[in-house]
């Protein structure tokens, strides 16, 4: 077992739970700088396929998302080092937080936080959403890109589509859309 590899899981998953202010959609972005870009354990369209998957299943994106890709990377030792890692600070911060912030809840000063939080997390989310949109270029050509992203707004904006229902969809849309390989075609 590298425990230098084990090391790295724990805390890119500890890191981004850590600073993960809000739940799942704070620490999409948070892991996404630490999966992709700092160790280069998946490419930007695994991270997405692996995005689209977990917001589909039941529980909390974090621990899936963690349990994936810990296995993915370290094996089962990786696997349970990222949800100890991902796990930890929420119990800590339940423990030691939930009763301070509860006695001061009314305080402007929580209150503050708690609002200077919500475009922090919107801008994250906005500029990870900007990088798939980016990369979707190259898989599906702006066109189709424009189209899907403006259909999937009005599905879910305006008619109340649930988004397991357009991820599914668009998991098929990709299927069928995706160029077929050749016969002697080894990639």
């Amino acid at each position: 077992m590298d425990m230098t590899l084990q090391k790295d899981i724990f805390i890119s998953f500890f890191r981004s739970s850590m600073l993960g202010y809000g739940g799942g959609p704070s620490t999409i972005p948070l892991i996404y700088k630490e999966v992709v870009d700092t160790y280069e354990w998946m490419t930007d369209e695994e991270f997405s396929d692996l995005l689209a998957i977990t917001n589909t299943l039941p529980g909390p994106m974090l621990t899936k998302m963690a349990g994936y890709i810990g296995y993915r990377v370290g094996g089962v030792a990786g696997m349970i080092s990222a949800l100890i890692s991902s796990v930890l600070p929420t119990v800590f911060i339940m423990i030691f937080l939930i009763g301070f912030l509860i006695k001061f809840r009314d305080s402007n000063i929580v209150q503050g936080m708690t609002a200077a939080i919500t475009p922090v997390v919107g801008v994250l989310l906005l500029a990870l959403t900007w990088s798939f949109a980016k990369r979707s270029k190259y898989d599906l050509g702006w066109f189709y890109a424009v189209i899907l992203i403006a259909v999937g707004t009005i599905l879910y904006v305006f008619v109340g589509l649930h988004p397991a229902i357009m991820i599914a969809a668009l998991i098929i849309f990709a299927i069928v859309k995706s160029p077929k390989k050749k016969a002697g075609d080894q990639s």
